[in-house]
């Protein structure tokens, strides 16, 4: 059944093209108020072609009405069967700066094999190579595994009604792995699976000095400068040798196995190449890893941004009263994201000298994780991916975050397998995101074989 269901899937190649292109003209923006209508019609889109496939499709409301649709669907279930939940988001990310597109972000453009458009790899291409899959498998007689999707609308506004959408549907969304196409491959011709995601601790410091900003010229000297201030403060984030300088920051880190640096370090990875393409005459990082190393198992700590006094055109002599700076934490596994932040706030307010105040404003905290490598299940998606993309997929880890990763895992305990189709250069969040056609065929070739082989995990729960 599955070899007819891919030659299904190899003859819709241009009908799945023009669908996504559908999809993703849909400016469903989530992050501006403008854009709530075009939020609920992209939820409905999405939900017509899975009933067009057979599935019973709600479209469910969340935060009393004032978020954004949450799309669920579910095939028939079957007693006995494994289930599988997949989630995805169908909300994008806003496209400015929009001169630098080549095309315009909401009209979907073929070029060089591939699709441009805000939204092409994240996620909607991603989703739409699932849902090519489930239609193709529903074509020939359904899907062999209970299936659940969840598709929400609000991952790139950090999903803020998205846990108590899940704790309050525990028994709808029960099931027993979860899966994910929200990441990338290694690189072209390189497929992989993400094993491993960075946490997240964001926080924002806040100086102030005098009760207002005051004449650099009648005060200089005299006075403190919250700026000056704020500056001493993020100069003691990191030793010498790149490692983040928090009391207890490493206590917790678990040390990369030889096993691990050995596998990655035969990764085709070019560290001149990769510093040339960002334009920098030398790398930095923490002393004793590869770039691999840091950017995948190694916990970072990063000014995301500072803000002070003046910044129009031309001068103004101001000593500023008060200075900001947002400050991101990636943590990996182990590491316990309240007590990180608590850990940072703590050095900050021992380091701000007396005559400034501090305050330290939480934002977000999300743990690392680690999906087990080897399992039934990594096993069977790892088989997927080599009959979808023809290779065998490489284990990585991902520098990102995905907090619904852990959502699922302390929610329904169960774990993800992270299957991304996009590739490293596909521009995410950034003008002319793209999203290879051919990714886009390999992925929905693949999905439609991770749920024949998911299959095979019936009877074991």
């Amino acid at each position: 059944m599955l070899q007819a269901v891919l030659q299904t899937i190899d003859s819709r190649r241009e009908q799945a093209v023009a669908a996504l292109k559908e999809f993703l003209a849909i400016p469903s923006v989530s992050t501006k108020p403008q854009h709530k209508p075009d939020m609920r019609r992209c939820a409905q889109w999405l939900a017509d072609h899975l009933a067009f496939g057979g599935l019973d499709v709600k479209i469910m409301p969340t935060g009393a009405g004032s978020g954004a649709p949450i799309v669920v669907a579910k095939n028939k279930h079957v007693a006995g069967r494994a289930t599988v939940l997949l989630y995805g988001h169908y909300d994008v990310q806003p496209p400015e700066p929009l001169e630098l597109w080549t095309s315009p972000p909401f009209e979907p453009t073929v070029r060089d094999n591939a699709i441009f458009a805000r939204g092409a790899a994240d996620d909607k291409g991603q989703v739409w190579a699932h849902v090519e899959a489930i239609l193709a498998w529903q074509a020939h007689a359904g899907l062999p595994v209970n299936l659940t999707l969840l598709i929400e609308g609000e991952e790139e506004i950090g999903s803020a009604n998205l846990a108590e959408f899940v704790r309050s549907h525990r028994d709808f969304l029960r099931a027993d792995v979860a899966v994910i196409s929200d990441t990338n491959q290694f690189a072209r011709g390189i497929p992989a699976i993400s094993v491993g995601l960075r946490g997240l601790v964001y926080v924002e410091i806040v100086v102030t000095g005098p009760s207002h900003d005051l004449h650099s010229g009648l005060f200089g000297g005299a006075v403190p400068n919250a700026a000056n201030v704020l500056c001493e403060l993020l100069a003691t984030l990191h030793d010498r040798d790149g490692r983040v300088n928090v009391p207890g920051f490493y206590d917790k880190v678990v040390p990369l196995t030889a096993e691990e640096r050995a596998s990655w370090a035969k990764l085709p990875f070019d560290e001149k190449q990769y510093a040339a393409d960002l334009r920098l005459p030398a790398l930095h990082g923490e002393a004793g890893y590869s770039v691999l190393e840091r950017t995948w198992a190694r916990p970072t700590c990063d000014i995301n941004g500072l803000t002070s006094g003046y910044q129009g055109p031309g001068a103004k002599t101001v000593i500023p009263s008060k200075a900001s700076a947002k400050v991101s934490m990636r943590l990996v596994p182990n590491q316990d994201p309240i007590a990180v932040r608590e850990a940072f706030t703590e050095a900050m307010r021992q380091r701000c000298p007396k005559y400034a105040a501090i305050e330290v404003i939480p934002h977000s905290d999300t743990p690392a994780i680690l999906v087990p490598t080897h399992s039934l299940a990594m096993e069977l998606a790892s088989e997927a991916v080599e009959l979808g993309f023809g290779v065998r997929p490489a284990l990585i880890r991902s520098g990102g975050s995905v907090p619904v990763v852990d959502l699922i895992k302390s929610n329904l305990g169960i774990d993800t397998l992270l299957v991304g189709f996009g590739l490293p250069d596909d521009r995410v969040h950034s003008p002319n995101e793209k999203f290879d056609l051919d990714c886009l065929h390999a992925g929905a070739r693949t999905a439609a074989a991770l749920y024949e082989r998911l299959a095979r995990l019936s009877g074991l729960h």
